[in-house]
């Protein structure tokens, strides 16, 4: 990784996506400190300090709810916006066919929907922190909606360049940069609590941080596990040469789908609490917080079953076995001990749902793992198992792309 890290700031174009993607992080820490107007920030902080479905979505957003900054709702609305366009391909036709001849008219479509949604959220977090609203007039809670708003197109905005200028996925390095900003004081924290606790504060610390780096190691013997399927190929004979023979696989990740189930299935639970915004200080308000307490069992066991099914969903949507087969028998190939086309599809699909399974069930066990900690040992975690996933994943494929930039320019390299 280091040695990856020091090839990359050697080579000229390389060094140039980083330090723009770095350039972008900045921009977006700056806009995390530019408060939005007509907002009391200490009212915010509280009630941040106290809901906890506030707080985890505080975390994701690097500190700028707490601050009602410009950025306060993050990229969620965007990732919203995508979860509602992929169910929609999968179940109309015309956008299915659209999403294969042209993802960029289906990209624009999932920009308009982010703005709507983000203004929809907006007025949504207005009218339910009216309490800490300096002024509490239409004209000023259309100020802070619009103001939200802009924040989080400028961060689609930001994302999308870092993605098209930089290096790795843009949406996914801002959830991250929000989420390692909040180290320092996770550190912090962890001083005071093992000075009040003493001894007994640091074996808890201590069992913490062994547990901490047990699963990050699973995460990453989990990212990067995968069932190769042996694929071999007929020799096939075009004029005078003599083409295939060769044996070859089909890599099936253990978990296809990254981190993208985890972070889907936080922003569908963050719906409903938007929802109760519109009510403030009501029953059914009251309710929800109840309910989505992100402490509570109900909560965790839906997190976890939302986490499974978008599992299976994404990986149902990014790898088609009946494809995969199809390619193989146009290619002359063949699994052996198994017909091409049909019987293939399904063999590929038997093991892709197991494999899936096993990447399912894991995800969902790393994303409670926190609550379960604090429930039995009152420790305060800033860093969830959702966040561990989101920041060893995209560090992984950050890297990866690293690595396949270097590459390239090695063989363009070669071939001058």
């Amino acid at each position: 990784m280091l040695s990856t890290l020091k090839s990359a700031v050697k080579a000229e174009d390389t060094r140039k996506k980083i330090l723009f993607t770095l350039m972008m992080f900045l921009v977006f820490r700056i806009g995390t400190h530019i408060p939005v107007p007509n907002i009391n920030t200490d009212i915010i902080a509280e009630l941040a300090d106290q809901a906890k479905l506030l707080g985890f979505f505080d975390m994701i957003s690097g500190g700028a709810f707490k601050n009602f900054s410009i950025f306060a709702m993050s990229i969620t609305p965007y990732i919203n916006a995508s979860i509602i366009m992929q169910l929609l391909t999968v179940i109309v036709p015309k956008l299915e066919q659209l999403a294969k001849e042209d993802r960029k008219k289906i990209a624009e479509y999932t920009r308009y929907l982010t703005v709507v949604l983000a203004f929809v959220q907006a007025v949504g977090v207005s009218f339910g922190f009216k309490s800490a609203l300096v002024d509490s007039s239409f004209g000023s809670i259309a100020l802070i909606a619009l103001t939200l708003t802009a924040g989080t197109a400028c961060l689609m905005w930001i994302g999308e360049l870092i993605t098209e200028k930089g290096i790795g996925n843009g949406i996914s390095l801002i959830i991250f940069a929000g989420i390692v900003s909040r180290i320092p004081s996770g550190l912090f924290y962890l001083y005071n609590y093992i000075t009040e606790n003493g001894a007994i504060g640091f074996l808890i610390v201590l069992l913490f941080a062994v547990i901490a780096y047990a699963a990050i190691v699973a995460v990453v013997a989990i990212h990067e596990g995968q069932r190769r399927i042996p694929v071999q190929y007929a020799k096939r004979v075009v004029g005078r040469k003599v083409y295939g023979g060769q044996s070859t696989h089909i890599p099936i990740k253990v978990n296809s789908a990254g981190v993208i189930p985890v972070i889907f299935a936080m922003s569908i639970l963050m719906f409903p609490g938007t929802i109760a915004s519109f009510f403030p200080n009501s029953g059914f308000a009251n309710t929800i917080a109840s309910i989505f307490d992100a402490s509570g069992i109900f909560y965790n066991i839906l997190y976890a079953l939302l986490i499974i099914f978008f599992t299976y969903f994404y990986s149902a949507i990014t790898f088609n076995p009946v494809d995969v087969a199809e390619n193989i028998k146009k290619n002359g190939g063949f699994i052996p001990g198994l017909r091409p086309g049909r019987p293939t599809a399904d063999y590929i699909s038997k093991v892709m749902g197991r494999i899936t399974l096993f990447g399912a069930i894991f995800l969902a066990a790393i994303a409670v793992l926190p609550a379960i900690i604090m429930g039995l040992s009152g420790l305060e975690l800033y860093f969830g198992g959702t966040a561990l996933l989101i920041v060893v994943g995209v560090a992984l494929d950050t890297m990866k792309q690293l690595e396949a930039s270097l590459l390239m320019r090695s063989y363009e390299g070669f071939m001058k």
